[in-house]
């Protein structure tokens, strides 16, 4: 996404196409579980993709959760749209579907077919480190086959959390923010609010928008810039002002800590990271009933 005057240039739509998902990790930015609500019909993909080919900028698409092969006909279908469009297409999964490499290709065969080009899996200590690993080499020795290029997503075990081995050296780091921000950030060693004075998103050097089930278009979860069930997704990127946002401009100017000083919003002592700090001080903006119409969805901060 590059700024153009108020104007934003956005190069990929990623589509939560559930917030459901078969697991409940702990680093889970959107609170995602078995009993979370929220899930595109085939009418709201449909929706979503063709205001996104109205945006010439736009090249791919992804689809992500949650779990989005949970709802494997509507990810079918929404791939399918995506590539009539001329997108590149990509998936986020954690592989739960791939018991063998051969049951495996069974699911991604109809996806290769329709010209998916990237698969992202997901796997660490949090998604369950035996049963992940052996999944998603299942899964990856599939997609390898059907030619989809295919990658691992994966995260350090915050480091005195209790049991397992970590994540391989290449892993990133755990970003508090959503359930991560409840479960595992006073895990972590705190950093002073003072010193927390940049955004890991980088506005308003943004390259996606993620879109959810409720039309909600997202700069970050949580961090709403417009619904596109009730403006266009054209009008609302061709009209988004980065620094002009009650969120994004003070993440901009200076991070969690200008958020926090220029909403009046009291900062902790210690936050585990930027993400951290920002999440407690949205959180602490909602219960004071204050930025409700850009502080979504729900979801996010687990109502």
């Amino acid at each position: 996404m590059r700024v153009s005057g108020n104007g934003v240039d956005l190069e990929s739509v990623h589509l939560l196409l559930t917030y459901k998902c078969d697991g409940e990790c702990d680093h889970c930015f959107v609170w995602s579980g078995p009993q979370a609500p929220g899930t595109m019909s085939t009418h709201h993909v449909a929706e979503a993709i063709e205001q996104a080919s109205e945006i010439d900028t736009v090249n791919s698409v992804y689809f992500e959760g949650g779990e989005p092969f949970l709802f494997y006909p509507i990810l079918l279908k929404g791939v399918e749209l995506a590539r009539q469009h001329g997108f590149e297409v990509g998936i986020v999964s954690n592989a739960y579907w791939a018991e063998t490499s051969d049951d495996a290709e069974l699911w991604l065969r109809p996806l290769a077919d329709l010209g998916v080009s990237d698969l992202s899996l997901s796997s660490d200590d949090y998604h369950g480190e035996e049963e992940s690993v052996r999944r998603v080499a299942a899964a990856t020795t599939a997609a390898k086959r059907l030619g989809i290029d295919v990658g691992v997503l994966s995260v350090k075990r915050v480091e005195s959390c209790e049991g397992g081995e970590g994540a391989s050296d290449d892993a990133g780091e755990v970003f508090f923010r959503g359930r991560a921000a409840a479960k595992l950030a006073d895990k972590a060693p705190p950093r002073q609010s003072s010193s927390l004075t940049s955004c890991p998103e980088e506005p308003p050097n943004i390259a996606r928008v993620h879109v959810d089930a409720y039309g909600n278009v997202l700069f970050c979860q949580g961090i709403s810039i417009g619904n596109l069930r009730k403006a266009p997704l054209k009008t609302i990127i061709s009209s988004l002002s980065p620094e002009k946002h009650p969120l994004i401009g003070p993440l901009i100017r200076g991070g969690p800590a200008a958020l926090s000083e220029e909403l009046s919003v009291r900062a902790e002592s210690g936050y585990a990271d930027a993400c951290h700090m920002c999440y407690d001080i949205r959180s602490k903006l909602r219960a004071e009933g204050r930025l409700r119409d850009v502080l979504l969805p729900d979801q996010a901060y687990g109502d």
